[in-house]
């Protein structure tokens, strides 16, 4: 019998951008930012933290190499 599709992993699957993050990972953060002490703070209860989405930028077009290489082949 063959797995459904719906429960079939993508690949980089775990990679992907999420606006939850885990108990570990917010605590990670927060001591990053010196908001959390492993010996004084509770890590049950934790405060809200932001979750940045990176989008990475376009990249920019070459169009004075192709210009170049068009007026070549008109000559």
């Amino acid at each position: 019998m063959s797995i459904h599709s719906s429960l079939k992993t993508k690949s980089g699957a775990l990679n992907q951008h999420r606006n939850v993050l885990t108990r570990d990972e917010r605590v990670a953060k927060l001591a990053a930012a010196d908001r959390f002490a492993a010996g004084k703070n509770s890590p049950l209860g934790l405060p809200k933290v932001l979750s940045i989405k990176v989008a990475a930028g376009k990249k920019p077009k070459k169009e004075a190499p192709a210009a170049d290489a068009k007026d070549a082949k008109k000559k």
